[in-house]
């Protein structure tokens, strides 16, 4: 009889945690380790776990205005720790910032510029164009970094205006080189999908939200190509990142050396 309720107890729960349907993925994440099993798929869509290469074209508008654009090639490749990832982040436009490179190398972060010969370390919330800080434009793991609970399903509005089911996902700072000390990720109850994030200061002010919408097929999954980013404080402030020429590339190892960057060819 014992035998018999632990294969009861566990076969739904091995279920869960694959997401399969609604109820299953909610009955997953109602503790710590399945919340963060949640997460882990959810991070999973929204980075391969090889080695990539993929466009990323940055515009900040202001009360709907275009203010300002850059596009950059970023390069992709899986660290050593499980779930990290090494990005290397290369300038393409304006003609002026050609030769730029930025290196995440574990949780530094480093900027070489052609002009001065040097690179120079950054901080992951300082800002690339309008709302896009520099975590946000390289591969990052929220569930390397944050710990993750549930904090209960809501019917919210997507990046498309549309009504979905979502499991919310509060993420507290687990290393200190996390960019954010505290997030809030909804997730499609469904498919574990993200749907939209917010991002909070030391103090908890709202610092800007994330939707993730148009999703295509991409590297064999169904992922976000843009993101929608507002700034916490004024909401007319948006930054639009949009992402295409997803390629599966071999990532040489050489590229992830920050003293490497000036021997950077720019395509």
């Amino acid at each position: 009889m014992k035998r018999r309720n632990l294969i009861t107890s566990a076969v739904p729960l091995a279920l869960a945690l694959c997401g399969l349907g609604q109820g299953l993925i909610v009955q997953a994440a109602s503790t710590p380790d399945s919340a963060m099993v949640l997460l882990s798929r959810s991070d999973a869509i929204r980075n391969p776990d090889f080695s990539y290469s993929t466009r990323v074209v940055l515009s900040e508008y202001k009360a709907g205005r275009v203010l300002d654009s850059m596009v950059l090639r970023s390069h992709v490749r899986p660290a050593q720790r499980k779930g990290e990832y090494q990005t290397l982040v290369s300038f393409l436009r304006p003609s002026r910032d050609l030769g730029k490179h930025m290196l995440k190398q574990g949780h530094d972060l480093w900027f070489y510029d052609p002009a001065s010969n040097a690179s120079i370390r950054l901080s992951p919330q300082q800002r690339l164009l309008g709302q896009a800080a520099n975590a946000d434009v390289v591969s990052t793991s929220l569930a390397a970094d944050y710990a993750a609970t549930l904090d209960g399903m809501e019917e919210v509005t997507d990046g498309e205006r549309q009504r979905r089911s979502a499991a919310k996902l509060l993420l507290r700072a687990s290393n200190p080189a996390a960019g954010y000390p505290q997030v809030e990720l909804w997730v499609d109850v469904a498919t574990a999908a993200p749907i939209r994030a917010r991002f909070y200061s030391d103090s908890g002010s709202l610092l800007k939200t994330i939707f993730y919408r148009k999703f295509r097929s991409e590297l064999g999954v169904v992922r976000p190509t843009e993101y929608v980013i507002i700034d916490g404080i004024d909401p007319k402030s948006v930054t639009l990142m949009q992402f295409d020429e997803f390629r599966a590339v071999d990532v040489p190892a050489q590229w992830m050396q920050k003293d490497s960057m000036h021997l950077l060819k720019t395509e």
